[in-house]
């Protein structure tokens, strides 16, 4: 299957900078990929995203090398907005992506602006909405939503205009876990449920190594590492060494894949799986029990 986004040999700097935000990059988001994004600050990864969702070139200026292809066509010779309908993207600032002030207001600018037949608006509203379990907040003021649901309007707003891909730049940045979770569990339901390929740029690894179908780590505008979660988590000293963290679960079975205590592979990626581990562990270790004296 041909890749919905491919991106070949991409190098961009900013305006006149000499300093390139990415260098040489080479990637393809596959139909279906619930794709992580991580790395440390300045490595590229927003930049990365606006290649994807075409602000690059289009909105962001400078030297540019190499191609983006986005359904089969390059990003350079098509419009934003036709970009725009194949991939949709929700900016880290969620204040600063509202234009209105209440839910539907938000769900129908997009949706005119787009020339999105008014005969169809209103299912549009109503799937989006539904999909994402915000059904009850259409009459609400957006500036009485919490954080989560705030992320949840913006990619409502983005899914009633039935993009293929949803690029996220850090959704979860300023929610606490229990929010975090609920925009992850979000976009698993799209990507599984809607077949809407999911493009995340993400710095709580623990959440992306559970719902992630792969991984792509950045450093200096380049791709350092990817892979699935189990193959760039085990990686550990490495993605330490970049200046990215991995998840606490798979910190440990590292430790003791490096100790020689268990045998080096898949590191765990959840709570379970290093319970279970450990229980393993100890009853290997344990001494049997003596025969009873006659």
């Amino acid at each position: 299957m041909d890749p919905i986004i491919r991106i070949d040999h991409v190098s961009f700097s900013y305006g006149e900078a000499s300093a390139r935000a990415l260098d040489d990059v080479t990637l393809s988001v596959r139909p279906g990929d619930f794709l992580g994004i991580i790395g440390p600050s300045g490595a590229g990864k927003t930049t990365l995203a606006s290649a994807m969702s075409g602000a690059i070139p289009h909105h962001y200026t400078g030297p540019l090398f190499g191609s983006v292809l986005v359904d089969g066509k390059d990003t350079c010779a098509v419009t934003l907005t036709g970009i725009s309908q194949v991939v949709g993207s929700v900016l880290q600032d969620i204040d600063t992506q509202m234009v209105a002030s209440v839910v539907e207001d938000e769900m129908l600018f997009g949706l005119e602006n787009f020339g999105v037949p008014h005969s169809q608006i209103e299912e549009r509203v109503i799937d989006a909405l539904e999909t994402v379990g915000i059904a009850d907040l259409r009459e609400r003021d957006i500036a009485t939503l919490s954080g989560g649901q705030k992320q949840k309007v913006a990619i409502a707003a983005i899914l009633a205009l039935r993009p293929r891909v949803l690029v996220l730049d850090e959704p979860t940045a300023a929610l606490d876990p229990a929010s975090s979770r609920m925009v992850f569990e979000t976009l698993r339901s799209i990507n599984r449920e809607l077949g809407v390929t999911v493009v995340i740029i993400e710095q709580k690894v623990a959440l992306l190594s559970e719902y992630a179908s792969r991984i792509a780590v950045m450093q200096g505008g380049r791709i350092a590492l990817e892979g699935t979660p189990s193959e760039v988590f085990s990686h550990s000293a490495e993605l330490r060494s970049i200046g990215v963290d991995s998840p606490r679960v798979t910190r440990i079975s590292n430790s003791l894949a490096a100790r020689g205590l268990i045998e080096a592979g898949e590191p765990c990626l959840n709570v379970r799986e290093a319970s279970l581990l450990i229980q393993n562990l100890c009853k290997a270790s344990s001494p049997a029990p003596r025969a009873a004296a006659t």
